[in-house]
């Protein structure tokens, strides 16, 4: 398979030594400064781009892909609540798009998903438990609350009852609380509590480093070479 690479940080790099040794080949990497790579014959022979950047930057990425026919497969945050509608039109059945968007490609958080949306099930059952969710990333993670940290949040407030949505610094026993922060090179930690008079029950992720994500994420990329729309993690794994 032909992967072209949109950022190139320490995850662009990882991704890129995965995929070779997995028998795929970079055919193009556009970072910040070379943006005119978009335009080049190179990268419009990729089957699929795996992107990786900022908030700010995914969406004009996205596009940029779409219109020299390159799929898409980015784990990149925050884009989603101003861009959100358009990108599902366009990846319609109308708009013939793909992209596979995730909050993280990490097969264990994968796992720690399903586990966390059959707890929340369970949980419903028993009122006397309140829940919280914190999240801890590295020093240069812009975006707060984490994407992986939103996805879960939503799945056990879909769950509940008794919470009507998810908020940071709340009181409000009707949301969901999340907590962030930032120390270190932390790759990422997600923990679901869920407190009561009696007893505190967790379930935690803790990444020891970005390898997981970078595996899944060209995982994802030879997924998306045989499908189209939009595409997620539990179309990729059926738990």
């Amino acid at each position: 398979m032909k992967i072209a690479l949109i950022g190139y940080g320490k995850m662009g790099k990882m991704i890129e030594e995965i995929a070779q040794s997995r028998g795929h080949e970079i055919v193009s990497i556009i970072d910040i400064d070379n943006q005119e790579e978009f335009e080049s014959e190179r990268f419009g022979t990729a089957d699929v781009a795996i992107e990786f950047t900022s908030p700010t930057a995914a969406y004009g990425n996205y596009l940029k892909c779409w219109q020299r026919g390159v799929k898409v497969v980015s784990g990149s945050t925050g884009w989603m609540k101003e861009h959100g509608d358009d990108v599902k039109q366009r990846c319609s059945g109308e708009g013939g798009q793909t992209l596979f968007w995730a909050s993280n490609f990490s097969i264990g958080v994968a796992i720690f998903s399903a586990v966390n949306r059959y707890l929340a099930c369970i949980m419903n059952q028993f009122p006397q438990y309140d829940v919280e969710l914190e999240e801890t990333h590295h020093v240069h993670k812009l975006d707060h609350p984490s994407g992986t940290a939103i996805t879960l949040g939503e799945e056990i407030v879909e769950a509940l009852d008794r919470k009507d949505g998810w908020a940071e610094d709340t009181t409000d026993p009707r949301q969901l609380r999340i907590d962030h922060i930032r120390r270190g090179e932390v790759p990422g930690i997600h923990t679901v509590r869920y407190d009561s008079d009696a007893d505190l029950i967790t379930i935690s992720h803790d990444a020891h480093s970005r390898r997981g994500f970078a595996l899944g994420a060209v995982l994802a990329a030879e997924y998306t070479k045989e499908h189209s729309g939009l595409l997620t993690i539990s179309d990729m794994f059926k738990f």
